[in-house]
């Protein structure tokens, strides 16, 4: 089984998927970390270096090669699933769960967080609220391809593994 979590940053994919790959006896893979590893560089400096579009030639490869992996729960990257087709890549190969969290929840969660995001970087509370919204609006229909959403916060393993089974 491949399960892919998508959704904006901030919305707990990584948290999520390393509850979920514990609860399921499933390996995880948090799709930036693995890109930094096969890049020897961080995301901050593949986007400094080789700019978005670069970048997401680089997620294509890896999300490729994760496509491969079997008994994995993959946190993707936040764009990964809007970019090429991507999004039917990861439900062709796995089962795609979208964790739909409120803007304001998410723009308190990245203000809190200490991994450097490009593409939020600098901005207020209220700019990057309005940021999100407008992402998210940009996003909608490539994360509503996803075969499972999730709007809670918390959630439920046992519920979610039954639900995806």
């Amino acid at each position: 089984m491949r399960i892919y979590l998508i959704g904006y940053m901030g919305c707990g994919k990584s948290r999520m998927g390393r509850l979920l790959s514990e609860h399921m006896g499933m390996q995880f893979v948090d799709m930036d970390d693995y890109i930094e590893e096969r890049n020897c560089r961080t995301i901050p400096q593949i986007f400094a270096e080789d700019g978005e579009d670069g970048f997401r030639k680089i997620e294509r490869k890896a999300l490729e090669e994760l496509s491969e992996f079997t008994d994995v729960v993959i946190a993707t990257g936040g764009g990964a699933p809007c970019f090429f087709d991507n999004i039917e890549l990861m439900n062709k190969s796995g089962k795609t769960i979208f964790l739909n969290i409120d803007p304001a929840i998410l723009a308190d969660r990245l203000l809190k967080s200490k991994t450097e995001r490009p593409l939020i970087k600098g901005k207020s509370r209220d700019e990057l609220v309005a940021f999100i919204d407008d992402t998210l609006k940009k996003r909608k229909e490539f994360y509503s391809k996803a075969r499972f959403e999730i709007t809670e916060p918390d959630f439920d393993l046992d519920k979610l593994q039954e639900m995806i089974s």
